[in-house]
């Protein structure tokens, strides 16, 4: 039953607004938000959908729908309104942080590979949140209704390096306002360093291909149509390659999708290394390795992805702030074993292969 709700106003943070296009009609609304949220960073389950679908959290044309299995025709605009946190927060645990910059309003961390950014089915506690609020204490604002800080991005639990987290509720608004404009005139910057299968043919260059839900692997992000999926750009440049079987990419966003750089790097036939989600069909590459190179990937138990620069205006003073973070020793170690292998190579005369 469709009934009237109020309006929200157009910048109200906690509502997400998405049309739907011509190929989506059809979808049933709880799958087409999860598809939907996933690609946006917000990753809601479709149990958790469900449960704000039935509590009248959604409506479709300005009417709210309570039924997740109701189906979408191609133009509706759905609206989804998350409602402010109102269930305990969680408990401050003791975990070692390893804080780059802190002031009253914001604070920027080294994040460690392994560590989860929130908590979430499967990791209720032992995350990064539990450490922030162990940390910050009564120092953090009322965000969402509770104390706790403000993540306004993520970094996938085996992805490590700078993440900006906030403190108080005017370090949380202007840091999403930030990260919503993607740097295009706030000037946001993000850059990653990936190690990768082979060696592109060019020194740099742009991913521009949207992403979406994978149609079949839900769990997946995938290069979809300009119709199904969000605008994503990824600016590469080559740093190092080792013998042509694999290579340092430096890699700069221009939109924060999930798994941007780890979709966009496989969809260019460079795939990370260590990637078991994206990169399964570069597993005999390893084969071509040295020994201890080959000992270091296996060691690794991830992608060779590292956030490695971060700079943004303080969303408080104005300050301008950037910060830097060296590859941690998991990296920097395959990182040696990688070059010892091309210098090998090169002192032996075997020639350099090229995908």
């Amino acid at each position: 039953m469709v009934q009237p709700m109020d309006a929200a106003t157009e910048h109200d943070p906690t509502r997400f607004v998405v049309a739907v296009q011509p190929d989506r009609g059809g979808e049933r609304l709880d799958r087409f938000l999860a598809a939907e949220t996933l690609v946006e960073g917000t990753g809601f389950s479709r149990t958790r959908l469900k449960a704000l679908i039935e509590a009248g959290a959604v409506a479709i044309d300005g009417g709210v729908v309570k039924d997740a299995s109701f189906t979408l025709r191609a133009g509706q605009i759905v609206a989804l309104d998350i409602p402010p946190v109102i269930d305990a927060a969680p408990s401050g645990e003791n975990i070692p942080l390893s804080i780059v910059y802190e002031d009253a309003h914001l604070l920027v961390v080294d994040k460690p590979a392994g560590l989860v950014v929130h908590p979430a089915a499967g990791h209720p506690a032992g995350t990064l949140v539990n450490a922030l609020i162990a940390h910050c204490g009564a120092s953090l604002s009322g965000i969402g209704g509770v104390r706790r800080p403000g993540i306004v991005h993520r970094l996938d639990k085996d992805t490590s390096g700078l993440l900006v987290v906030a403190k108080t509720d005017a370090a949380h608004q202007g840091l999403a306002a930030l990260f919503a404009d993607h740097g295009k005139s706030l000037g946001l910057v993000r850059e990653y360093l990936a190690f990768v299968w082979g060696v592109p043919e060019r020194v740099s260059g742009v991913i521009d291909a949207p992403l979406g839900r994978h149609a079949v692997e839900r769990e997946k992000i995938a290069i979809v149509s300009a119709a199904r999926g969000r605008r994503a750009v990824t600016h590469w440049r080559l740093v190092e390659s080792y013998g042509g079987e694999a290579s340092l990419i430096a890699c700069r966003l221009e939109t924060g999708r999930t798994h941007q750089i780890r979709v966009h790097m496989a969809h260019a036939g460079h795939p990370l290394l260590g990637d078991q989600t994206y990169g399964k069909g570069f597993k005999t590459k390893a084969s071509r390795l040295s020994p201890a190179a080959r000992a270091r990937l296996d060691a690794l138990g991830r992608q060779a992805l590292h956030a490695a620069a971060l700079g943004f205006p303080h969303p408080v003073t104005g300050a301008s702030l950037e910060f830097e973070s060296v590859l941690p020793p998991d990296l920097r170690e395959l990182r040696e074993a990688l070059g010892l292998d091309s210098a090998a190579r090169s002192t032996s005369g075997t020639p350099t292969r090229r995908r």
